[in-house]
Formats: C-alpha cells, sequence, structure tokens
C-alpha cells in the first residue's frame, strides 16, 4: 500500500490483538466457565455436563459436544429484540453456534466422553467485533475446566482434548491487512475473514467474504499468515492458563 499506513481507531499495530483477559470460574454453578474479554467485546461461556447424548448417538458409548449463542440486548449500542420474543432463532445465531460447536469437537476425542453430552452456552454481554471468534476461544478454556471437573470424579480417564484451539478475526480496510477487527473497522472492511486454528497450526475452519471487493490468492496466504500469528498468541495464553493437555 503506498502513502501513510492506515491509523487504526485504537492505535494497535496491523497485526495486534486487542487487549485479551480470560477470567475462569466466572459462573458458580457450570462446570466450566469464563469471561473472555478482547478489547470491548465480553463473552461468557459455561460449559454444562449432561448425562445423556443426543438420539442418534445412544448405546455408542461415545459423547458429543455442542454449542448455543446468543447476545444480550444491551450488548450492542441499540437494544436488540431477543430471539426468544420473536420465536425463533436467527440465521446469524444459528451459524455462529454451529462454529462455536463444530470447532470444539474437532479437537475432541468423542470416543474418550463417555456417554455425556458438553453442553456450551456463549452469551455475548459486550460486542464491539469478533464475538464469534472470541466465543471460540473462551469456550475452549470453559471446555478444558469441565472436563476437569469430571475426570476429577473418575467418569473419564484420558483427557479428550487433542489441542488447544483458538480464533481470530483478520481483514481488510482501507487497503491495509488487519488482525482482530473492532466494529468500527469490520463496518468498513474490504474483505472480513474469521479463522479457527489449533495450537499445532492446522485450519478448523476458514470463513472469508469479499465485503466490496474481491481478494487474490497472495491476499488470502496473507490473512492465513496473519491470523496464525494472533491465534499463536492466544494459544499461549491458553497455555499459560490450562497448562499441558494431559
Amino acid at each position: 500500500m503506498s502513502g501513510a499506513a492506515l491509523v487504526r481507531v485504537d492505535g494497535r499495530r496491523p497485526d495486534e490483538l486487542r487487549p485479551v483477559k480470560i477470567t475462569r470460574n466466572f459462573i458458580k454453578y457450570a462446570e466450566g466457565s469464563v469471561l473472555i474479554e478482547m478489547g470491548e467485546t465480553k463473552v461468557i461461556c459455561t460449559v454444562s455436563v449432561e448425562e445423556k447424548v443426543p438420539a442418534f448417538l445412544r448405546g455408542q458409548n461415545r459423547g458429543w459436544v455442542t454449542a448455543e449463542y446468543a447476545m444480550l440486548p444491551r450488548a450492542t449500542p441499540e437494544r436488540v429484540v431477543r430471539e426468544a420474543s420473536r420465536g425463533r432463532q436467527g440465521g446469524r445465531t444459528l451459524e455462529i453456534q454451529r462454529l462455536i460447536g463444530r470447532s470444539l469437537r474437532a479437537v475432541t476425542d468423542m470416543d474418550e466422553l463417555g456417554e455425556r453430552t458438553f453442553w456450551v452456552d456463549c452469551d455475548v454481554i459486550q460486542a464491539d467485533g469478533g464475538t464469534r471468534t472470541a466465543s471460540v476461544t473462551g469456550a475452549f478454556v470453559a471446555l478444558v475446566d469441565a472436563v476437569a471437573v469430571v475426570r476429577a470424579k473418575g467418569l473419564i480417564k484420558k483427557n479428550p482434548l487433542r489441542d488447544y484451539l483458538a480464533a481470530v478475526s483478520v481483514g481488510k480496510v482501507g487497503g491495509e491487512l488487519l488482525t482482530d477487527l473492532c466494529y468500527a473497522e469490520d463496518s468498513l472492511a474490504e474483505v472480513d475473514l474469521n479463522l479457527v486454528m489449533t495450537g499445532k497450526g492446522q485450519f478448523v475452519e476458514i470463513q472469508g467474504t469479499a465485503e466490496k471487493w474481491p481478494f487474490t490468492l497472495d491476499e488470502l496466504n496473507k490473512f492465513l499468515a496473519l491470523g496464525w500469528n494472533g491465534i499463536s498468541a492466544l494459544v499461549k495464553l491458553q497455555q499459560e492458563l490450562v497448562g499441558d493437555l494431559r
């Protein structure tokens, strides 16, 4: 890009994450729970363990991990009507909760769970961009803690979690490639991409969209490298919090 580099609204470098804070044991009753804060985005992630599985898994001695996602009415500058009031979930909500569930299952050995379901609930209490990626990153830590509770009871012998898992958004704004977009940046993005990866650098999900202009293969590769750089930092934080996966 020629000329002066884009100055981000919060003064960050193009490849810099917003300040990240993960508070564990945030909810008293859940087997696993965290509050994850990425800049002004704040999500409560809880994991509840249910001693049964969906009908399609009964009798197979395998478990299941599934997710639900919701946003509080005043998580945004203007009140959003509760989906329960409308009588149905919106397409965006369904898409995001399926993403969270798929991502967590990608690093979980269902055969080690036994016939039980780990319900993951991600509730956005304040939204400033990147709610789905923050949900994935926070939910993984909550899942680690929930698994530890069940293992302490002797119900699971071996850790079913095979690798760490984190997610981040990247995008192109004003011709500049950026990591971890806040809402002000996301709303102006020419390209918006959400990336989910494991701690070993394997891809779980790539959601990329040309919001205004198409992007090249070279740009895609740069997006992926930029995203992995951010995810590596998030995985390092997870490792500091939960230690080795044993």
